[in-house]
């Protein structure tokens, strides 16, 4: 029987205890402070050699991969509703760099990222990545944001790419997608479906008839 995930509240900046007791598949809620950042933070640390608009390991070390659902009123203040997570695996060739400038130690995005990245980029930083559950949970996530501090860079890069600093209570549910050790969710789903799969066609024979081209092995590349 399969085990059932534990539930963790963490708080920010999440420690290195904390952290080494994250396994896959478990639940986890934030509290403290957060900051989204996606393509606009990170050309402009890593491939424009810019300073960061405020000193991110002081602030946290939890980066949301984000784009927030949020408008400015005209007195200035920022409003934020839904926050909805973003691909992560686009980032991938800016993670290394971004790990050493900001001391992150939690990314919180959509989709994971390769095992290779958390081979060789998350475990030598001491980092883990949490998943948001699903699609359409922005407005849950949103339920999580307490406050607004600050959004950075937001008349040069908008609202989408601006780094936002958000203050949250009990944000999540989120998912343990990699831990310490570089292990994946996602990855070791998809292996024990595919020898589902496997088990599931085997020994069954070729079909008498088939189109020009059509193949039933699933290694072969399609055009």
């Amino acid at each position: 029987m399969a085990n059932t995930p534990r539930t963790h509240r963490l708080s920010t900046p999440v420690g290195p205890g904390a952290l080494a007791e994250l396994a896959i598949g478990d639940i986890v809620y934030l509290d403290g402070v957060i900051y989204t950042g996606r393509e606009g933070l990170y050309r402009r640390l890593v491939d424009e050699g810019m300073a960061p608009p405020v000193d991110l390991r002081a602030l946290s070390n939890v980066n949301f991969h984000c784009s927030p659902a949020a408008s400015v009123a005209e007195d200035g203040s920022l409003n934020l509703g839904a926050v909805t997570a973003t691909a992560s695996f686009r980032f991938s060739r800016f993670m290394e760099r971004f790990f050493e400038l900001s001391g992150a130690k939690v990314i919180v995005g959509k989709g994971g990222m390769s095992e290779a990245d958390y081979r060789d980029l998350f475990v030598p930083n001491g980092a883990v990545y949490l998943t948001t559950v699903g699609y359409g949970t922005g407005a849950l996530l949103g339920r999580g944001v307490t406050r607004v501090q600050a959004a950075h860079w937001l008349e040069d890069l908008g609202i989408a790419q601006a780094v936002w600093v958000l203050e949250v209570s009990r944000f999540g549910p989120l998912l343990v997608e990699s831990d310490l050790a570089g292990n994946s969710l996602f990855e070791r789903e998809n292996r024990a479906t595919a020898e589902a799969v496997e088990r599931a066609y085997a020994g069954l024979r070729p079909p008498s008839l088939s189109r020009y081209g059509e193949t039933v092995a699933r290694g072969d590349e399609v055009l």
